[in-house]
């Protein structure tokens, strides 16, 4: 298998998934592709091997045989002896995406499934564009679902939403310092909180580093939302407890992934790229980034302590529920400094 467009395949790329393709497929289908971009290469020189074969001497007029010497080509590794060269790849799947949700994909092919092993162990943010409707809630938080409540929305404001999506952020960046075990009184601590790479070193729940409102046109709303250890159903069930603060009901239209880690929408590849020589450009391409975002984030930290780690997402310091809104509920109730929303 020493083949030149193989060893080139090593590494990892992202690709569009769309909705309504399950990640399973969508592997299938890359391999599929590869393997026959691969099958597709021009096959190696056959190797010669001298055989001797009867045939009429020179020179003769009797025509005798005789055998002579003659170098013709092995057949034995011919694609129609044999059958295709490569049948199977080793393709692994980065954080998968749910069938109804879209975005990039990682994917690693051959020796990159260690890389994207590391990759995982660096724990980095991934970004959505989360789309709501306010008005209804369904059994699933989808649009699609079975309708359970039908609310009215005419007292939601923009400033309002801003105002929840405030609180969000802040309870969950208090977890961010809690689960990332570092020392707090450190300098290195502190370079880090300024450039917003704090972030949890095991794994935790859900935690959202930053949300913001993009678009405020009721019924719908479009937010964008950077978190690590999530999944789809989380940040759509964070739609639907958005909408219940606002005193009414909300769901979820869409949930879009625009960056994972490094990768971002524009590293990737459509369905019509799914193909050899594409995919092995983007592998190549990303390689570097790739690299060089390991050695930043694998080194041990000087002003890393192991602290003692969280009970768990019933812990004391977690935020409440998908959104962390329990030290607002609280206040709320005791006549704290946050106003209610009416």
């Amino acid at each position: 298998m020493g083949s030149p467009g193989l060893a080139r395949l090593h590494g990892l790329f992202a690709v569009y998934k769309p909705p309504g393709l399950k990640w399973l497929h969508l592997r299938d289908t890359i391999e599929m592709q590869l393997l026959k971009g691969l099958n597709a290469c021009k096959p190696p020189t056959p190797k010669q091997r001298v055989r001797f074969l009867l045939g009429p001497m020179e020179g003769s007029e009797e025509k005798e045989l005789t055998l002579t010497a003659t170098s013709v080509p092995t057949l034995t590794n011919h694609p129609l002896v044999r059958g295709p060269a490569f049948t199977s790849l080793k393709i692994g799947v980065g954080h998968r995406l749910d069938v109804q949700a879209s975005g990039v994909l990682v994917l690693a092919v051959g020796h990159g499934c260690r890389l994207l092993t590391d990759l995982y162990d660096t724990h980095l943010t991934k970004a959505y564009t989360v789309r709501g409707l306010l008005g209804k809630a369904t059994d699933n938080f989808q649009e699609d679902g079975r309708l359970v409540e039908k609310t009215t929305y005419d007292h939601v404001t923009r400033e309002k939403l801003e105002r929840i999506l405030s609180v969000i952020q802040g309870s969950h960046q208090k977890a961010l310092v809690m689960y990332s075990n570092l020392d707090l009184q450190s300098q290195e601590a502190y370079e880090m909180a300024v450039r917003g790479l704090i972030r949890p070193m095991s794994k935790s729940p859900m935690l959202i580093s930053g949300v913001r409102c993009l678009r405020f046109e009721p019924p719908e709303f479009l937010l964008e939302v950077q978190c690590v250890h999530e999944t789809q159903q989380q940040l759509r069930k964070l739609v639907h407890e958005i909408g219940l603060e606002l005193k009414t009901t909300a769901v979820c239209s869409r949930v879009r992934r625009t960056r994972d880690g490094l990768f971002t929408l524009d590293d990737a590849l459509l369905r019509t790229q799914w193909d050899l020589q594409n995919i092995q450009e983007a592998i190549q391409a990303a390689a570097p980034r790739v690299v060089a975002e390991l050695e930043k984030n694998l080194r041990p930290h000087s002003g890393t302590q192991q602290l003692p780690g969280p009970a768990g997402p019933q812990g004391s310091g977690h935020p409440d529920s998908a959104l962390g809104l329990g030290c607002w509920r609280a206040g709320r109730a005791a006549g704290g400094a946050v106003g209610g929303l009416r």
